[in-house]
């Protein structure tokens, strides 16, 4: 059964689904932690408790993850395989104390590791996913029958290091609390129970220690607070809408979840159920539709990695139920009464088998997140380490290990919303070089005003993929597009009547396909200018001004091959002519790179 999950969980996650800001704000807090020492990398607003990712910092200092890693993202990846495989086998020891044969127990361990909507989710790097083993630890110890004094302690600090990990979890304790109440022995009842919940109180006078020190217990005006960081993920967010409309964010969560494996869903919600009337499943089946009930609160937020806390005990419960089923069915003659539940898990697994099977050959085979690396490659090797980039969480931790300082690469979130950050940059996103939109950027700016409009007050230079996997590398206007636009078309006449100069003198040897491209003002001015300073002194080749699909904009790489009659490159080095000529560009043309290339020297700009 772990084997299964490891290869489930495991194969092809690093490219199986694009990369999302979710999980890269995750990983960069880990990243913080780790290399930093900082709690977070911008102001904490108490948004989500800090557990969760210092157990991700946790696990990178031990096993080296980020190192291993060029993909920062993957490191906290690698950590989701390790917690799911924890989940799994705790789901397994969850199941068998709850009265489960080993066949029924192993088939909810793989119901849980193999549903194509788990799998999917059991990949990214969510928080749920680190709290989800704790929350189960929780419960298996809260089910223990000897040493409840000490096993319910136990569990009570699994269940705060759950929700301190993430607090969505802190709805399950009604139902922890109540699995304690039931299964207490008379004679340390109490003592368990009041050990248990001194556990939970300390917990709780610990979380708000930080803030009480820090004045941030509170809500005021100018500093975050605990408290107002809990309002604000209990009310005050923007709610999904209802799900009677259909393009509301909470429709569109069902859906996706749906198209991923609706066998799970509707076979565990009947399971949760018909759970309902079997004594040692009530809790976890009373849990389970708690839980779904919570979902279709008026005004309330779903977000899509809520279906995580859902999952473990959705499994469990079809697998509980259907040996329930098979247990009347054999021993008792009672055929009527369990055989609708016994249909219908086997048209289920009719259904599952094909659904589960192309879904998870998708998973395991596709690579959605190559546009997300074809432009991480793409800024790597284009971009000056001194311009300002606002970019996506994803990409935060691989670009400063590029070598952006933290000052000139800011999350698309920071800006106005960390005072630091606006101080260093007090014209907002106006101080700005280049915006990287991912498609969540360009439709809602991952929750900041300044990167939608830097998004609006910018054009694109690269573009990488389509769809909903689509990434641009975008030059910001800070005097606004319309200027921009009038300002490159100007710009774009002189570097033609420049161009045609140089496309017309002799000391320029090149063909007449590039000639054209000079003439008609593709050629960045710097490269022309650069070669018209060149010839006076003697002839240049110019073979090509390679260019990428995904770029737009004037070409900003020069392929030369010749300096008179000394070729650019010799035995694969840099010949004394093509070294004199790349010392000789300095300042305003000073390029980004110069390399031998396919026979010449390969000099490149930052793209303009």
């Amino acid at each position: 059964m772990l084997a299964i999950a490891a290869v489930a969980t495991a194969l092809n996650s690093g490219s199986a689904s694009a990369r999302i800001d979710a999980e890269g704000t995750a990983t960069a807090e880990a990243y913080a932690v780790d290399h930093f020492g900082e709690l977070t990398r911008y102001l904490y607003t108490y948004d989500h408790p800090p557990l969760g990712w210092l157990q991700l910092a946790g696990y990178a200092r031990l096993t080296g993850a980020f190192d291993r890693h060029a993909v920062a993202v993957l490191a906290g990846r690698e950590a989701m395989v390790v917690y799911t495989l924890v989940s799994v086998l705790l789901l397994w020891a969850l199941a068998r104390r709850l009265g489960l044969s080993r066949p029924a127990a192993t088939a909810a361990g793989l119901i849980f590791a193999l549903s194509p909507l788990a799998v999917q989710f059991h990949r990214t790097v969510y928080l749920d996913n680190v709290a989800t083993p704790w929350l189960l630890a929780a419960f298996l110890l809260a089910l223990a029958r000897r040493h409840q004094q000490a096993l319910f302690a136990a569990s009570a600090a699994c269940f705060g290091v759950a929700v301190l990990s993430k607090e969505t979890f802190l709805l399950a304790l009604p139902f922890l609390i109540w699995t304690m109440l039931r299964g207490a022995r008379p004679p340390a009842r109490v003592q368990a129970l009041w050990i248990a919940s001194q556990v939970l109180l300390l917990i709780g006078i610990n979380v708000a220690l930080l803030p009480l020190v820090n004045g941030e217990l509170f809500p005021s005006a100018d500093r975050p607070s605990l408290l107002g960081g809990i309002a604000y993920q209990l009310g005050a967010r923007a709610g999904s809408g209802s799900v009677l409309d259909a393009g509301s964010g909470i429709s569109r969560t069902l859906q996706s979840w749906v198209v991923l494996d609706p066998v799970l869903i509707v076979l565990g919600l009947l399971a949760a159920i018909a759970a309902l009337a079997i004594a040692r499943l009530r809790i976890v089946a009373a849990l389970t539709l708690a839980l779904i009930v919570v979902m279709f609160r008026p005004g309330g937020y779903l977000p899509g990695q809520y279906v995580i806390i859902l999952l473990p005990f959705g499994a469990l419960l079809i697998a509980a139920v259907t040996e329930r089923a098979v247990h009347l069915i054999r021993t008792r003659g009672e055929w009527w009464r369990p055989i609708a539940w016994t249909v219908a898990a086997g048209m289920a697994l009719v259904v599952a088998v094909p659904v589960w099977t192309a879904q998870l050959h998708g998973q395991f085979a596709r690579q959605p997140d190559s546009s997300l690396r074809s432009a991480e490659q793409w800024v790597d090797s284009n971009l000056d380490r001194d311009q300002r980039l606002i970019v996506g969480d994803a990409l935060w931790v691989d670009l400063y290990r590029a070598g952006w300082a933290r000052d000139d690469l800011v999350s698309s979130a920071a800006i106005g919303s960390d005072p630091a950050v606006d101080g260093r940059y007090p014209r907002g996103w106006k101080d700005f070089d280049y915006v990287v939109a991912t498609t969540a950027m360009r439709d809602s700016g991952s929750g900041s005003v300044a990167a939608t409009r830097a998004i609006a007050n910018s054009r694109a230079v690269a573009s990488f993929g389509s769809g909903a996997a689509a990434v641009q590398v975008r030059r910001i206007e800070p005097q606004g597009t319309q200027k921009a636009i009038t300002d490159a078309a100007a710009a774009r006449r002189a570097r033609s009547d420049a161009g045609a100069q140089l496309a017309q003198n002799p000391g320029l040897r090149t063909s007449p396909t590039t000639a054209r491209l000079l003439s008609a003002g593709r050629v960045d001015e710097r490269i022309t200018l650069a070669l018209g300073a060149a010839i006076t002194a003697t002839p240049v080749a110019v073979q090509d001004f390679p260019a990428l699909r995904a770029e737009s904009g004037p070409l900003h790489r020069v392929l030369i091959t010749a300096f008179g009659d000394d070729p650019a490159v010799r035995d694969g080095r840099l010949s004394a002519s093509a070294r004199a000529f790349v010392v000789s560009l300095t300042g305003e043309f000073a390029p980004l790179s110069a390399r031998a290339a396919d026979g010449g020297v390969l000099v490149t700009y930052a793209p303009r």
